[in-house]
């Protein structure tokens, strides 16, 4: 089944590549959704697939990439309504 999820990233996850990686690591899963940074230096994303994924997807994003340090994720459910099915995964502008 097919489940939504927002995630804040907090901790030093700007200027580091971070948006990078998570669009390669969504990609390879399979997820649907998006990912910008935010105005007060954390990264939000927004993701769909089946909880098998987006588990694997939150523990990636916990150990996010080389010259990242992330202090914590927050997790919320989103409507399935929230993302159109079938769009990819995209690396939005700032927000």
């Amino acid at each position: 089944m097919r489940s939504v999820r927002r995630f804040e990233v907090y901790g030093r996850v700007q200027g580091v590549g971070f948006r990078f990686f998570v669009w390669r690591r969504a990609e390879t899963l399979g997820l649907e959704g998006w990912v910008r940074n935010r105005w007060d230096g954390s990264v939000e994303v927004v993701a769909a697939g089946d909880q098998g994924q987006l588990e694997s997807f939150l523990e990636q994003l916990r150990a996010g990439p080389r010259f990242a340090r992330v202090d914590r994720v927050v997790v919320a459910e989103e409507e399935p309504s929230a993302l159109t099915e079938g769009a990819g995964f995209d690396v939005r502008r700032d927000g």
